[in-house]
């Protein structure tokens, strides 16, 4: 992320605790403490040495999930291991295709044994759950603005879909002290890096994607940072500078944000950059305490959910040995520092875990081909990138021929070569079948497959073609929302703006906190005639990006219509006063 997005990110995130709202949240934990108990019903991970470990089991359907075909109709994540995301899908999860031995032993009791640096209770602090949050929202609000963030639903269907049976073994396990709701999203930035940030949101470089040679070794790295969140590291620190003052609390959400946007990511060097001299030290062991402790509560979600045990240490190691070379000392290894103590520990525990050989989705090959392109700026990086793709098949060391040629066909659909994307794409369908067929895999196609032949056909200008592939993919893909953005982006192109805004008003609801869906539901509603629900959606857009007076404008247009009856004016007016409430209390939080 640029720098140069930082002064007004700062002046939305930097004062959204403001010293009020520390005082009466002090204040109501010391008034309720029967209250704080009760919500802290699960009981938490406790301290003690490293030898206490116990392998953590879990449901066998956790472990299922690793293995088949990802996303489909029989998704598992649409069902009871979904994300509690306000009605978001995790279309990523995976039809059982095996199992991974040694895993059925039932439902495990909740870990009291499985050990960790002693750094307080999870649920420690005066930043509730939905402060933190909020916080969050507002971060994100200013990352999403620029040019290095990926809207691109394949790959966040993707990370999601990983994060969704990760949050599921923490579940299983009772790790964490709250349930977040995990919202994972890509940066277009070659360092290999992630970082979290407050209220779960978590953002993944394309150069950590392209640098794991395997699926476990990136939901290793997500594992990591989801215990950043599951033990509520950030709303720890944050707790820790209120006791120096507000002026603390400041300098260090300054610091969180400053590091983000000069792709740092990780938060003791966020604090350094930004915080109070006097407190940096301290924070600094705080932060490599906090890294120990997401390695561990990483490593139980790692084997929880049926990825390699192994991976973890894997991946730590070959940065590690990437950071005594002369190419530099990648990100993540600067952010993270990759301590000996670190990487033994995790070593041993991998030996002590049952031995798992999880069977790869087929998502990821295609997903890190994906990102190799998303990467790159130009048509001569394009270019450059398919040649590398290319030789990899001819050379014979591509891990993935079918995910190299599919990085071929959307670099060529990227050039707007669209017939060499076509046969590109039907070779890598060609391997992907011989592939599932000789590892005794039914699997058919994949998502990334079936949205990639949609778009092909729809800017080669084949529109009868695009919208049966569109409504095929989403057939096969209900739960994949890159499936049902392509049918509705299909059905704009053709101009068949009814069914495009009866599908976007069913993703408005089911989705609500996506701005995507608000302005397709504009853009449908606006080619239909529907001047109401065009304002509607697009002040739902705009608030949702923090553009209150836009929205406020939207909703006053759509309450001066001369055709609007009565219930929608009912309905309006009371939408315009929450929007105008939301907007003062910003600019009260600003002001403070």
């Amino acid at each position: 992320m640029r720098p140069k997005r930082f002064p007004a990110a700062l002046l939305c995130i930097a004062l959204a605790v403001p010293p009020a709202a520390s005082a009466q949240a002090r204040a109501a934990s010391g008034a309720a403490p029967a209250a704080q108990s009760a919500q802290s019903a699960e009981p938490p991970l406790v301290s003690g040495p490293v030898e206490s470990y116990a392998d953590p089991l879990v449901p066998p359907e956790i472990a299922q999930g690793v293995f088949g075909v990802y996303g489909g109709a029989q998704s598992r994540f649409s069902g009871n291991f979904a994300l509690n995301r306000g009605g978001s899908r995790g279309n990523s999860g995976e039809n059982s295709g095996g199992n991974s031995g040694g895993n059925s032993g039932g439902w495990r009791a909740p870990i009291t044994a499985q050990q960790l640096p002693d750094l307080g209770s999870g649920g420690a602090g005066t930043l509730t759950p939905q402060a933190e949050r909020k916080l969050g929202e507002r971060v994100m609000r200013e990352l999403r603005r620029d040019p290095d963030y990926l809207d691109d639903w394949l790959v966040r269907d993707y990370l999601n879909s990983v994060a969704g049976k990760l949050a599921a073994a923490a579940n299983a396990l009772y790790i964490g002290g709250y349930r977040p709701d995990f919202d994972l999203f890509a940066v277009r930035d070659p360092q290999i890096n992630a970082f979290s940030l407050p209220g779960g949101f978590i953002g993944v470089n394309t150069g950590l994607i392209v640098t794991t040679q395997t699926e476990s070794e990136l939901a290793s790295v997500l594992g990591h940072e989801m215990g950043h969140v599951l033990q509520r590291h950030i709303s720890r620190m944050i707790t820790t500078g209120e006791r120096s003052g507000y002026a603390a609390l400041a300098g260090m959400l300054f610091g969180v944000l400053a590091g983000v946007l000069a792709h740092s990511g990780d938060l003791g060097s966020a604090i350094a950059i930004g915080g109070q001299a006097y407190a940096v030290d301290n924070q600094l062991r705080f932060s490599r305490s906090a890294e120990h402790e997401a390695d561990r509560v990483g490593f139980l979600l790692l084997a929880g959910a049926g990825y390699d045990p192994y991976a973890m240490t894997t991946f730590f190691g070959r940065l590690d040995r990437a950071s005594m070379s002369d190419t530099g000392i990648p990100a993540y290894a600067r952010t993270h520092p990759l301590t000996g103590e670190r990487i033994a520990d995790m070593e041993d525990r991998a030996r002590r875990a049952p031995y798992r050989q999880p069977h790869q989705a087929s998502e990821y090959g295609f997903v890190r081909a994906r990102a190799r392109l998303l990467q790159d700026r130009s048509r001569s990086d394009y270019a450059d990138e398919i040649s590398r793709l290319r030789s990899e098949i001819e050379d014979r060391t591509a891990p993935n021929v079918a995910a190299n040629w599919y990085g071929i066909a959307y670099g060529q659909m990227l050039l707007e070569r669209y017939d060499d994307a076509a046969q590109s794409l039907a070779a890598s369908r060609a391997a992907f079948a011989a592939g599932a067929q000789a590892e005794g895999d039914a699997a058919r196609s994949s998502p990334s497959l079936d949205v990639l032949a949609a778009d092909i056909a729809r800017r080669a200008g084949r529109d009868q073609d695009a919208l049966r592939l569109a409504e095929l993919a989403q057939t096969r893909w209900p739960q994949s929302n890159a499936a049902i953005d392509m049918h509705i982006r299909t059905l704009l192109s053709l101009r068949r703006f009814a069914e495009a805004q009866a599908l976007a008003q069913k993703e408005t609801r089911a989705q609500p906190d996506q701005p995507a869906w608000w302005l397709y539901l504009a853009q449908a509603s606006a080619g239909s005639g529907d001047a109401l629900t065009r304002h509607r959606a697009l002040a739902e857009k705009f608030a949702l990006e923090g553009a209150w007076p836009s929205a406020i404008r939207q909703l006053k247009d759509a309450r001066d219509m001369k055709t609007i009856g009565y219930y929608d004016l009912a309905t309006v007016d009371a939408r315009l006063h929450e929007m105008e409430n939301r907007y003062k209390e910003e600019r009260l939080d600003e002001k403070s």
